[in-house]
């Protein structure tokens, strides 16, 4: 079953909206960035790899498995956050997200995190999302916090899966609120 979303997340300060074919050259320019590059997996040198960045985020979002939206600040491109869901209907989802350097430190992870996180579980609560997991390498500590500012918790540690994943992994986690019954009910 695929939901239909027409809806997008919100966050104070900023404005997450679907990637666009016009967002290219700053994808472009935040992927010059070396931080970034280490901890992606998708290379985005120039103006092909961006249209095939872009195509991964158009083809995941019209099959139900990926929402990936662009997080812009006074206009700027600042971030990327995506819901990516291994089938549409599952239970379980992952958030990813990246932060261009010059945003770095301001609370926009986290903040783009949270958003997305609230949108996941309203979007797709009928459609039986419960947990969303945050998953990052032991040794980006900045994805740490961001997990822990966004109420995102220790679940374990992951072992590592050369070549895509060289070194051992967190997995944090969020589970969409439990439905409290009134007083009275059995």
């Amino acid at each position: 079953m695929t939901v239909t979303v027409n809806t997008r997340p919100t966050a104070e300060g900023l404005l997450l909206r679907p990637f666009e074919d016009a967002d290219a050259p700053a994808l472009v320019e935040a992927y010059r960035d070396d931080t970034l590059r280490r901890f992606t997996r998708v290379p985005v040198t120039d103006a092909e790899q961006a249209a095939r960045w872009l195509g991964i985020q158009y083809e995941g979002r019209a099959a139900g498995t990926r929402y990936s939206f662009a997080v812009l600040e006074a206009g700027e491109l600042v971030a990327n956050v995506a819901l990516k869901r291994g089938a549409p209907g599952g239970a379980t989802a992952e958030v990813g997200y990246w932060t261009a350097a010059p945003a770095r430190g301001r609370g926009v992870a986290p903040r783009a995190v949270e958003a997305l996180t609230a949108w996941a579980f309203a979007a797709f609560a009928e459609d039986g999302l419960r947990r969303i997991d945050l998953m990052h390498q032991v040794d980006n500590l900045a994805s740490c916090r961001v997990a822990e500012k966004s109420g995102y918790v220790f679940q374990e540690l992951l072992t590592a899966l050369p070549p895509e994943f060289p070194l051992d992994g967190h997995r944090h986690s969020r589970k969409a609120l439990d439905v409290i019954e009134p007083h009275g009910s059995e």
